[in-house]
């Protein structure tokens, strides 16, 4: 299926978060919310969260402080990513 996702995305304790089309109607979603402006129109991508609405960019912080909240890859990820690239790339 194509077109515009029913799913919204947002920040939750610096981590970037898929919100279901039933959440979305919720009106506490515990969303993080730019310092300067105050929109929870936010996206966490490579160490950085970004306003959609003012364009506001900072540091995330790093996961050492975010506490239990951050979760090690399942074990193998790393091999069965590393197989997915080799085949798309089309290395031996």
């Amino acid at each position: 299926m194509r077109g515009a996702s029913p799913w919204q995305r947002g920040v939750r304790n610096e981590s970037q978060v898929l919100i279901c089309p039933d959440c979305q109607r919720l009106h506490d979603l515990d969303l993080d919310s730019c310092a300067t402006c105050k929109s929870t129109a936010l996206i966490c991508r490579l160490g950085e969260v970004e306003c959609r609405s003012c364009g506001a960019v900072r540091m995330a912080r790093s996961s050492e402080t975010l506490g239990p909240a951050s979760v090690a890859p399942p074990p193998g990820l790393s091999a069965e990513v590393e197989a997915a690239l080799n085949r798309v790339l089309g290395r031996a």
